[in-house]
């Protein structure tokens, strides 16, 4: 996964509802509410961490408050800067989580929620962009225009599914179904309700046009473990997550529904047993197959293929690459062998699960039981009028981004992180040179791409044109319903045609970060670029300790066990020499090795293949960081704060950028379906870093000591 922090980034209208309920970041459900937001209302609805409840509170520097410094930094460094934080904090009944990120994230949904209301005022013009986003966030809050249309506006749909009479007409509907609702690399989602997703980007083999990506699908639970795992709290959920769709069928007007939802489950568990996992997902590798239209009858049997393709309007598309050949023929061949009855109870529970959020209130309800209540353990939801933010910016980011970087991110705020960037980058290119155990020539390559590197600060250099979008202020369904099409559609529009290098993949609102392997550039957000992760008044330890190696992180990917694949162009290419491999793969198997050992729950583990690249993303961007905040210092001293030296601030801001409290349902899914390791063990990654010993005087026999030998350094 090529994010800081996974949590911003949706597939369907679930995973916009799972988004809020985690408490990392904004979206959508439903609570009693009026039609338009006002300020005051935003200040007085907000249940999230003031700012000083935040594990990193912007006190210029590192947050003291938050540490327990009974604790021996080198038998727990997480909760040694973190514990006193952790203590004292109670997760709301709306929250999954908490942490940096959602201070973060609180403080900028009250801005966007500010700006929406500017425009709601404003009086624009029918069509423009001020406009949309007034009456997309109106139609939202409307509870009582969604009460009255009940189902009329997703009835058509339904009848539209209850009238396929064959095999056919079900392949049409299924290429109807597909949206452009997974990424891969960017964004890292592998997860679509739909039989399959569409992601379009740069081509593995020709990274100068845009290509269509095709990804495994059909499942509604967050991934194929939780319908294979037989543990006790995997069979709990099975049974609940039945119980779950008998209910939402019932409201959707069905019959028999307990049999009904029993058939979906069991076609859902034979979709699941085809599907990758996510560590297998992860292999470039094994993605980059380019199938011909005409080879998928013969290699995916089953399934229609000329009327899926018809339906998804991709008829005149000669070729795709498939991320996972067996997932596609494994699912075709249940479209073939699975009754028809099935498929179409099936279709049309995905359409009101994936649309519930945005239904009348008992679908939306009973949708949060389940997926907030079971899959997160969170007792209510978040206020209605940060849900509907989190909507604007799921539909209209760019158009609210491009308002919110006018006001929010100065020119000398974007001054000030490029210079970071730049000494950064700088520390890379003298890693890269120090390294005794890379050939020339492979240094070459890896020079070459951070030369090539485009890194975005702040906001894009061009912006997302939705005037082909049509919102009205009393259509919740349909905003949502044609905003889906309407982003599918300039996707599909956009396959073949040449690749702008410098497009971003997140709105400036968005509090995270991301490495693009496939256009060999990054995106830093101006949300995530202030306190308490970048502060101009705090010093250059805690900067580059905090948003440091954030920079560092993204920069790493470039060079992680699945950026490593490409060369300067973004192209799926061997720049290593054999030897050079070799190396850098044992290093990578021994930090794997690293984290399968953490045990977050004495029946769950992490899985230290799952979250490699990541792993490997933060040993090397703290290892850059590091560097780039000596070099900084120009030889002078760093200012000691509270007794602490330059280096101690540095490696206490990195492990306060983790501190996190997760309810149990929540970390257990973050171990299951992230790449991300959860934040105390990202904290720990500084045991592999030479100066976190000098600095703390970590000694042998304590827990987090590593001998020199056994420490992981890559680059």
């Amino acid at each position: 996964m090529k994010l800081i922090f996974k949590g911003s980034f949706l597939a369907t209208a679930t995973l916009l509802l799972l988004i809020v309920v985690a408490g990392f970041a904004q979206k959508p459900t439903s609570e009693k509410g009026g039609s338009r937001l006002t300020t005051s209302g935003t200040e007085a609805t907000s249940t999230g961490p003031s700012k000083a409840d935040v594990p990193s509170a912007a006190t210029h520097g590192i947050a003291l408050a938050n540490m327990d410094r009974k604790i021996i930094p080198g038998n727990d460094f997480y909760d040694y800067a973190n514990g006193a934080w952790i203590a004292r904090t109670q997760l709301p009944p709306d929250r999954a989580g908490m942490g940096v990120f959602t201070y973060l994230s609180d403080q900028t949904s009250k801005r966007t929620a500010a700006l929406i209301e500017e425009f709601a005022k404003s009086s624009a013009p029918a069509g423009s962009s001020d406009r949309q986003i007034a009456d997309l966030f109106n139609s939202f809050m409307n509870e009582a225009a969604i009460e009255q249309q009940g189902l009329t506006k997703v009835k058509p749909h339904l009848d539209a599914i209850a009238a396929i009479k064959d095999k056919k007409e079900l392949a049409q509907a299924l290429g109807e179904s597909l949206r452009a609702d997974v990424d891969a690399l960017n964004n890292t989602n592998f997860h679509t309700s739909n039989i399959f997703g569409l992601w379009t980007a740069p081509g593995f083999n020709d990274s100068d046009h845009y290509a269509a990506y095709l990804l495994q699908g059909g499942l509604e639970l967050p991934d194929r473990e939780y319908y294979l795992a037989d543990s006790p709290h995997m069979r709990d959920i099975r049974t609940e997550y039945q119980k779950h769709i008998s209910e939402m069928l019932k409201l959707a007007g069905f019959t028999d529904t307990d049999a009904r939802a029993a058939r979906i489950v069991e076609l859902e568990h034979s979709i699941a047993e085809k599907h990758l996992s996510l560590s297998d997902n992860d292999d470039i590798h094994k993605a980059n197959n380019t199938w011909k239209q005409a080879d998928f009858t013969a290699k995916a049997p089953g399934l229609d293929w000329a009327e899926f393709f018809h339906g998804a309007g991709l008829d005149k598309q000669q070729e795709f690459t498939v991320w996972q050949p067996t997932a596609f023929t494994g699912e075709s061949a249940l479209v073939g062998s699975v009754p028809l009855e099935t498929w179409k109870d099936w279709l049309a529970f995905h359409l009101v699960e994936d649309y519930a959020p945005f239904l009348p209130k008992a679908f939306a309800d009973e949708s949060f039981d389940f997926v907030g209540k079971q899959l997160f353990g969170v007792a209510q939801q978040r206020p209605r009028w940060e849900r509907g933010v989190g909507v604007v910016d799921f539909l209209l980011g760019d158009a609210v981004g491009k308002v919110y970087a006018q006001r929010y991110f100065s020119p000398e705020a974007k001054a000030q992180a490029e210079q970071m960037v730049a000494n950064i980058v700088a520390a890379f290119h003298k890693r890269i040179d120090a390294l005794d155990w890379m050939a020339p020539e492979t240094k070459a390559e890896a020079h070459a791409k951070l030369k090539t590197l485009y890194v975005g600060i702040g906001y894009p250099e061009s912006w997302h044109d939705y005037s082909g979008l049509e919102v009205k202020a009393d259509d919740l369904f349909g905003n949502m319903w044609r905003g889906g099409l309407f982003d599918y559609h300039r996707q599909v529009n956009r396959v073949g045609k040449d690749v702008d290098r410098k497009e971003w993949s997140m709105s400036p609102q968005t509090v995270n970060a991301v490495n693009l392997p496939l256009q060999n550039a990054l995106n830093f957000p101006a949300a995530i670029l202030q306190p308490p992760f970048y502060d101009p008044k705090a010093p250059a330890a805690f900067n580059y300790g905090a948003i440091g190696s954030v920079i560092g992180h993204e920069i790493s990917h470039t060079f992680d066990s699945e950026g490593s694949a490409f060369d300067a162009k973004g192209r799926v290419r061997n720049w290593w020499t054999e030897s050079d491999l070799k190396h850098f793969d044992a290093a990578t198997v021994k930090l794997a090795a690293q984290y399968d050992t953490y045990k977050p729950f004495p029946d769950l583990a992490l899985n230290g293949k799952q979250t490699l690249a990541e792993n490997i993303a933060d040993v090397a961007g703290i290892a850059a960081a590091y560097d780039g905040y000596r070099a900084s210092l120009a030889g002078k001293p760093a200012p000691a704060q509270d007794g602490f030296t330059g280096d101690q601030q540095f490696f206490i801001a990195y492990a306060q950028n983790w501190g996190s409290k997760f309810r149990e349902a929540a970390l257990r899914r973050q171990v299951m379906t992230d790449s991300h390791s959860p934040g105390q063990y990202r904290a720990a990654t500084v045991r592999n870093i030479d100066p976190w010993y000098t600095a703390f005087k970590v000694k042998p026999g304590e827990k987090l000591y590593l001998a020199p030998a056994d420490r992981v350094r890559i680059w």
